[in-house]
């Protein structure tokens, strides 16, 4: 199975509490609420479901969907 842009999103906006259609792909995740326990929680999951490779730090540099994409290996 791979990992996609529409399940990282969706991901992220269940971690939030939000609707995905209300996380934008391209901007600061921080800004709307995302915090380091949130990230490295996704980061596990998306490591145990889907294989993906990247650290922490990659993401937490630029926490947008739009650039996490290419990094955890997703497909559109």
């Amino acid at each position: 199975m791979t990992l996609t842009v529409e399940r990282i999103r969706a991901d992220v906006a269940d971690a939030l509490g939000e609707d995905p259609a209300d996380v934008p792909l391209d901007e600061n995740l921080v800004d709307y609420g995302l915090d380091s326990i949130r990230i490295m929680t996704l980061l596990e999951g998306w490591r145990r479901e889907y294989g993906v490779e990247a650290g922490f730090a990659d993401l937490a540099a630029r926490p947008e969907i739009g650039i996490w994409a290419p990094l955890l290996g997703a497909g559109s």
